[in-house]
C-alpha cells in the first residue's frame, strides 16, 4: 500500500522506479503460473475429449460383447403380390435356418352378439325402457378359456334406463375388459333397433358371456344365461358370430391359434397374421408366401463396421493429443510423450490382434480387419497378404462362419470385445484412471489459484518495503537539495 507520493521532495521519478522493480519481481513468477495454468487447462480439456471418445468406443464394445446382437436370425418374407402382406415374423437366435411356405385362411376374431328383431321381442327404438318396473343387473364376463371368468363387470338396470343409456353405460364402465356396445337401426318396424355387443377376446370357444343376474324375464333378451350360468331361457341370446381362431397352413400343414399370433408353431419363430392371403385363380385355394429364416448378416456386418469406425475415431483423438509439433510454429499435443495415454493405444492394439482360440476364425484378421499404412483399421479392398482382401474375408466369415463371429467377440475369457471392454472400463469408470488423472489436474488448478493469491500478498509486502526505502531516499535528497540551496544563497550574498 502507498505511503505517500514518491519523488515530490527529490524531484526523482521514484514511482516509476518502484513500479519497474515490482514488475521485475512479479513477471517471471506470473509467467510461470500462467504456463502451469495453460498446461493444466489443456490437460483437463484433453482428458475430457479422450474420455468422450473412449466412452463412445465402449458403447460399441458393449453391443459387440452381447451374444444376442451377433447371433440374430433375420426373417424375410416373399409375398406373391406386392401390397398384400398376410403376416409378419420374428425369429429368436435359436431358430433354424430354413424356408417355409405359409398361407393365411382365417383371422382370429372375437364374438358378436345382437338383440332380436322388434317383432320377436327386441326393441323398437333407442328410447325403449329395459325394464317395465323394478331393478336388476347384467354381468359381462370374459370367456372362461381366456380369462377364467376373472374379468367381468356389471351394469345395474332400473326401470328408467333406456336402450341408449345401457349402451353408453357399457362403453363407459371402468372395468370393461374389451366389450364394445353399439346400436344399429334396421329402418323397419319389424326389425326396430338392435343392440350389438362385440368382444375383443378371440379364439374358438371364447364367446362373450352375459349373465342375467336377477333372473328377470325381460333381461333374458339382453343376456346369454341366467344367474346360475347354466339355464338358458327361450329368448336368451346366442352369438351371432362366434369367436374364432386364426388359421394358416405351413408347408401344407394346417395350424390354428386363438389369437393372430402364432408363437413357436415353427420352433423359435413367431409370426403374426394381419390379413388373408390372396386367392388363386380358382377362387378357393390360398396362395402361399415364402418365409425364409436366415442369419442377420446385414445387422452383424453393420456392427462390425461401426467397431472399425469408432476405433479409428478414438485412435485419431489419441494421435492428436500425443503428437509432437513438427516445427516451432506447431504446438505439441496436450499429452505429447505421456506414457499413460500411449499405453491406452498400445493396450488396445495388443488385445485386438491377439489370437482367439475359442473361435474358429482365430482373430480379427479373418474377419477382414487390418491396419492400413496410416495406422487406421480398415476392411480393405486389396489383397495385401495372399489371403484375399478384407472385404472377401468378411464376406466369407458372414456366409461360412456366422456363429463363430459371436465367439470371436463374446467369449468370456478370450473374446475381443469382452477384453477390450474391460480394458477401456478401467479408464472410463467413475473411479477409473482418467478420473483419477482429472482429479489431480483439478487439484493442481486449485493450487495455482492459491499460488497467485500468495504472490499478490508477497507483492503488496514488497511494495511496502520499497516505498518505505525510497521514501527515506526522497526525504534525504530533499534535505540535501534544501541545504545546497541555502549554501548557494549564502555564498551569493
Amino acid at each position: 500500500m502507498s505511503i505517500q507520493s514518491l519523488g515530490v521532495g527529490s524531484g526523482l521519478d521514484l514511482e516509476s522506479l518502484v513500479s519497474q522493480l515490482l514488475e521485475a519481481e512479479r513477471a517471471p513468477k506470473t509467467a510461470r503460473l500462467d504456463a502451469q495454468d495453460e498446461a493444466v487447462e489443456a490437460e483437463i480439456s484433453g482428458l475430457g475429449q479422450l474420455k468422450s471418445k473412449l466412452e463412445d468406443f465402449e458403447k460399441t464394445l458393449d453391443d459387440l460383447r452381447t451374444e444376442a446382437n451377433l447371433k440374430g436370425r433375420e426373417p424375410t418374407i416373399d409375398n406373391p403380390t406386392e401390397g398384400i402382406e398376410p403376416f409378419t415374423a420374428e425369429a429368436s437366435n435359436s431358430a433354424v435356418e430354413a424356408d417355409y411356405l405359409i398361407s393365411v385362411s382365417q383371422l382370429a376374431s372375437g364374438s358378436r352378439i345382437q338383440t332380436a328383431d322388434a317383432i320377436d321381442g327386441g326393441f323398437s327404438s333407442t328410447a325403449d325402457s329395459i325394464l317395465s318396473s323394478g331393478t336388476g343387473s347384467l354381468t359381462f364376463k370374459a370367456p372362461k378359456e381366456s380369462g377364467g371368468g376373472s374379468d367381468s363387470f356389471s351394469i345395474n338396470i332400473t326401470d328408467t334406463m333406456s336402450l341408449q343409456d345401457l349402451s353408453s353405460a357399457i362403453n363407459a364402465n371402468s372395468s370393461n375388459f374389451g366389450v364394445t356396445s353399439s346400436i344399429v337401426s334396421t329402418g323397419t318396424a319389424d326389425g326396430g333397433v338392435k343392440l350389438i355387443f362385440t368382444s375383443d377376446r378371440t379364439g374358438a370357444g371364447n364367446d362373450l358371456v352375459i349373465v342375467n343376474d336377477s333372473d328377470i324375464a325381460e333381461l333374458d333378451r339382453l343376456s346369454t344365461v341366467r344367474s346360475d350360468e347354466v339355464t338358458t331361457a327361450a329368448d336368451s341370446l346366442t352369438p351371432t358370430v362366434p369367436a374364432q381362431n386364426a388359421k394358416a397352413t405351413i408347408d401344407g400343414i394346417a395350424v390354428e391359434s386363438k389369437t393372430n399370433e402364432f408363437e413357436n408353431v415353427i420352433e423359435n419363430v413367431e409370426f403374426n397374421v394381419t390379413e388373408l392371403s390372396e386367392l388363386e385363380a380358382d377362387g378357393v385355394t390360398f396362395r402361399t408366401s415364402k418365409l425364409s429364416i436366415g442369419f442377420d448378416s446385414e445387422g452383424v456386418e453393420s456392427t462390425i463396421r461401426d467397431f472399425v469406425d469408432n476405433y479409428n475415431k478414438l485412435n485419431a483423438e489419441i494421435q492428436r493429443l500425443t503428437k509432437y509439433g513438427e516445427s516451432d510454429l506447431e504446438e505439441d499435443g496436450a499429452f505429447a510423450g505421456d506414457s499413460m495415454i500411449r499405453g491406452i493405444q498400445s493396450g488396445l492394439n495388443s488385445i485386438m490382434f491377439s489370437a482367439v482360440n475359442s473361435s474358429e476364425l482365430g482373430g480379427l484378421f479373418q474377419l477382414g480387419i487390418e491396419f492400413n499404412d496410416d495406422g487406421e483399421l480398415e476392411i480393405g479392398s486389396q489383397d495385401k497378404f495372399g489371403f484375399g482382401s478384407g472385404e472377401d474375408r468378411l464376406r466369407d466369415a458372414l456366409s461360412d462362419n456366422f456363429d463363430e463371429i459371436a465367439n470371436l467377440f463374446t467369449d468370456e475369457t478370450e473374446g475381443v470385445a469382452n477384453r477390450l471392454y474391460e480394458f477401456v472400463d478401467q479408464y472410463t469408470s467413475y473411479s477409473g484412471l482418467l478420473k483419477v488423472r482429472e482429479n489431480a489436474a483439478e487439484d493442481t488448478k486449485e493450487q495455482i489459484l492459491t499460488d497467485r493469491e500468495q504472490l499478490e500478498l508477497r507483492m503488496i509486502s514488497t511494495e511496502d518495503i520499497l516505498r518505505s526505502k525510497y521514501l527515506n531516499l526522497d526525504l534525504t535528497v530533499s534535505k540535501l537539495n534544501s541545504t545546497g540551496s541555502a549554501l548557494l544563497a549564502s555564498l551569493g550574498s
